[in-house]
C-alpha cells in the first residue's frame, strides 16, 4: 500500500498471513449515539487463531533478525499511510466508540505521535561487568508471537501502542479488537499488513470466546492486555498455564487532591475535563476529587458551573464534549450505579438522572453528574464507575486524605494540585499509583513508562521499560582471553 493509498470503509476482514481472511460467520457493532447497526465484521474461529499463530511463528525468525533501524523505517511508513487516512479513522472512531469528534481527533493525533516515537526508542545492551577476565552484558532478545488485546474505549491509540511496541522489538503481533469496536483496528492492521512481511502483523475479530483462544494458545509467547481488572485476572490465570509473558493495564480509581492553595481558575476546568472527557470512560479519568475544606465551596461552585456548561449530545458535533456510553452493557452498569443516588440519599448537585433519553431519544446518553461529599465507604467512592459521574469529597488533614486516597484497591494514577510545588511533590510521592502528576492529570509521553500498581495492572507500557516487556533478558558472558 502506497503512502497516498485510501482505505475502503465499507467492508471488513481479518488479516492472516498478509491476506484478507473472511469467516463463515459475521456480526456487527452498534453506533452508541444512534443505536444503528454498523457494517458486518468477521467472527474468528479456533482454526483462524491456529492459522494466524502458525503464520506468526513462521515469520518470526527472519523478522527478529532485522535491525532496529529497518523496523523503525517500516513503522514510519505504516504511520504515513494511517495519517493519510485520518478522516476515515476519525469518522470510524466516532461511529464505533461514540466519543466526541474532538476527542477522536485527539486520539488520532496521539496514535501518530506514539507510533512514531515508540519506534524511535532503543533497548541498548548494558555492560554490567568488565573485569580483567570477563565481560558480562545484559541484552534483550525478541520473544516470538504476541497477542495484543485491545479495549473499546481508546481502540486506535491502544492498539497502536501494543502493536508498535511488539513490532519494534522484533516480535510478530496478532491484534484482537474488542467485539464492541473492531472497525478501526481491522483497518489499522490492513494498512500494516501491506507494509510488513506476511505473518508479522495480523488481526482477528471475533466474539467473547476469542480472547481465551489466544491466551491459552501454547504457541503465543506474550499477551499485552488493556481492560478491566476483573478480566485482567482471568487473562493472567489463563497465561499462567503456559507461563506466557504478560502485561496488564487495568482499571483505575484515580484521585485528584486539591490543596487549599491550589489555583482554582486552572484546576477546576482541568479536573472537570478529565472527569467527564469521553463520558468518563478512560482508565485514567479523575474518579475521586478530594478538596481541602478551606476551598471546598468555591471549588464546588466552579465545578458545578463548568459541568452545567458541558455540551452532551451528537458526537459528530465539534462543540460536543460528552457523547454516549459506548455500549448497552456499560450503559446498564452505569445506570445501576446511578440508581444508588436516590437509594443511598447522595446529594447530586449536577445531573443525577440515570437516563438521559428524554433529551436524547436514541443513544446511550447519561448526564454528567457530581455527588457532593458522599460517605467514604460508598460505592461511588470505592468503585470505578467508568461513566460521567464523580464524587466530590472534603478533607482537612494531609495524613487523612492520603490514607483515603490510598485505601482504594486500584492504583493507576493520581494528582495533587497546589501552588506550592514542593508540597505537591511531597504528597504525590506518597500516592500508591503507577503515575503521579502535579497540577495536571492524564499527561502521557511515549518515552515515559505507564502502568498501574495494586489491582490496576502488572508491568509497564511505553518507554524502554515498556519495550523490555516484549523481550527476554539475556546475560551474555564473554571471557577476555582463551581459557
Amino acid at each position: 500500500m502506497t503512502a497516498s493509498a485510501t482505505l475502503d470503509w465499507t467492508s471488513y476482514n481479518n488479516t492472516i498471513n498478509g491476506r484478507a481472511a473472511k469467516t463463515a460467520t459475521t456480526r456487527h457493532g452498534i453506533n452508541p449515539a444512534t443505536e444503528e447497526p454498523l457494517p458486518e465484521v468477521p467472527v474468528a474461529t479456533q482454526d483462524d487463531v491456529d492459522a494466524a499463530v502458525a503464520a506468526g511463528r513462521a515469520a518470526f525468525p527472519a523478522w527478529s533478525r532485522t535491525s532496529w533501524d529497518e523496523r523503525e523505517a517500516l513503522v514510519n511508513k505504516f504511520m504515513d499511510v494511517v495519517e493519510v487516512n485520518q478522516a476515515g479513522f476519525v469518522d470510524m472512531v466516532v461511529k464505533e466508540t461514540g466519543k466526541a469528534v474532538s476527542t477522536a481527533g485527539m486520539e488520532f493525533a496521539s496514535t501518530i505521535k506514539f507510533g512514531r516515537e515508540l519506534a524511535a526508542l532503543r533497548v541498548e545492551d548494558k555492560v554490567l561487568v568488565d573485569s580483567a577476565e570477563m565481560t558480562g552484558t545484559l541484552r534483550h532478545v525478541s520473544l516470538g508471537v504476541g497477542a495484543a488485546i485491545v479495549p473499546w474505549n481508546w481502540p486506535l491509540l491502544l492498539a497502536t501502542i501494543h502493536l508498535v511496541s511488539g513490532l519494534i522489538t522484533g516480535n510478530c503481533v496478532i491484534v484482537k479488537p474488542s467485539p464492541f469496536t473492531p472497525y478501526a483496528n481491522l483497518k489499522l492492521v490492513e494498512v500494516a499488513a501491506s507494509i510488513f512481511p506476511p505473518g508479522v502483523v495480523q488481526v482477528l475479530s471475533g466474539g467473547d470466546d476469542l480472547g481465551p483462544m489466544l491466551t491459552e494458545h501454547p504457541d503465543i509467547d506474550k499477551v499485552s492486555f488493556t481492560g478491566s481488572s476483573f478480566t485482567g485476572k482471568k487473562v493472567m490465570a489463563s497465561c499462567a498455564r503456559t507461563l506466557k509473558r504478560v502485561t496488564l493495564e487495568l482499571g483505575g480509581n484515580d484521585v485528584a487532591i486539591v490543596c487549599d492553595d491550589a489555583d482554582l481558575v486552572k484546576a477546576v476546568p482541568a479536573i472537570a475535563t478529565m472527569a467527564f472527557l469521553s463520558s468518563g470512560q478512560i482508565c485514567m479519568a479523575v474518579k475521586r476529587i478530594y478538596v481541602h475544606e478551606k476551598v471546598y465551596e468555591p471549588f464546588k461552585a466552579a465545578l458545578v458551573d463548568f459541568a452545567k456548561a458541558i455540551k452532551m449530545g451528537d458526537p459528530e458535533d465539534p462543540t460536543t464534549l460528552v457523547g454516549p456510553i459506548q455500549n448497552a452493557m456499560q450503559y446498564g452498569k452505569v445506570q445501576e450505579l446511578f440508581s444508588e443516588i436516590k437509594k443511598e440519599g447522595w446529594n447530586a448537585i449536577v445531573g443525577g438522572d440515570p437516563d438521559a433519553r428524554a433529551a436524547q431519544p436514541k443513544g446511550y446518553y447519561m448526564h454528567p453528574t457530581i455527588i457532593d461529599n458522599p460517605p467514604p465507604d460508598s460505592r461511588i467512592v470505592q468503585e470505578e464507575p467508568f461513566g460521567p459521574i464523580v464524587p466530590l469529597l472534603k478533607w482537612s488533614d494531609e495524613e487523612d486524605v492520603l490514607a483515603d486516597a490510598n485505601a482504594s484497591k486500584m492504583g493507576l494514577g493520581g494528582s495533587v494540585w497546589s501552588e506550592d510545588t514542593e508540597r505537591a511533590v511531597r504528597l504525590a510521592k506518597r500516592l500508591e499509583c503507577g503515575s503521579a502528576w502535579v497540577n495536571s492529570h492524564f499527561h502521557l509521553e511515549p518515552r515515559v513508562p505507564f502502568g498501574g500498581a495494586k489491582s490496576s495492572g502488572l508491568g509497564r507500557s511505553l518507554g524502554t521499560l515498556g519495550l523490555e516487556g516484549w523481550m527476554e533478558p539475556q546475560s551474555l558472558w564473554v571471557p577476555k582471553a582463551s581459557m
